[in-house]
């Protein structure tokens, strides 16, 4: 079956806003969800070991969706597991306190962000989709990206179909 994991921010919860609604696109897609809850620490890099020592996998294609900080720990996991898809969301790339610059093994590498984030520099996200060829979308919002979910929910609906097509002989 296939399967998408969601990694949280910083400052959220597992089911917040935007997992719910991403969630709900993936299942009606046929995809397992799971939102892993890393509240219990705020070190990114532990964050990756919690991801990754849940062994992520699925029988057909894997996809890692990560918001903020998650951004950054689905990128990083994405090294050691690579991935059909990765979906990141405001990615918190190069903040301090974040050592790598993340180098994901995706098929399909989407990027998100927010013309009017205050938290995780626009162009810090640009710098990076450039660098690793993945597709842009900056939107007219802020660092939650929450006034934009029916646009998240359309961009995240049409990279999933984009996973498929580009792994048709994965069961789904």
């Amino acid at each position: 079956m296939n399967r998408v994991y969601f990694a949280h921010g910083m400052e959220s919860g597992p089911w917040g806003r935007k997992i719910t609604a991403l969630a709900a696109v993936a299942e009606a897609q046929g995809f397992a969800v799971e939102s892993v809850d890393f509240t219990t620490t705020r070190d990114p890099e532990a964050r990756v070991h919690i991801l990754l020592d849940r062994r992520p996998a699925a029988d057909g294609r894997l996809v890692f969706v990560g918001s903020s900080m998650g951004g950054y720990v689905v990128a990083r996991a994405a090294e050691r597991c690579p991935v059909a898809g990765l979906f990141l969301l405001a990615p918190a790339f190069h903040m301090p306190g974040y050592s790598a610059d993340p180098a994901p093994v995706a098929s399909e590498h989407e990027v998100v962000h927010g013309w009017d984030d205050d938290i995780v520099p626009v162009d810090n996200a640009i710098e990076y989709a450039r660098r690793h060829h993945a597709r842009l979308h900056v939107l007219d919002s802020g660092h939650d990206l929450n006034d934009r979910i029916l646009t998240l929910e359309g961009l995240f609906a049409a990279h999933l179909q984009r996973v498929v097509a580009a792994h048709p002989g994965e069961s789904a």
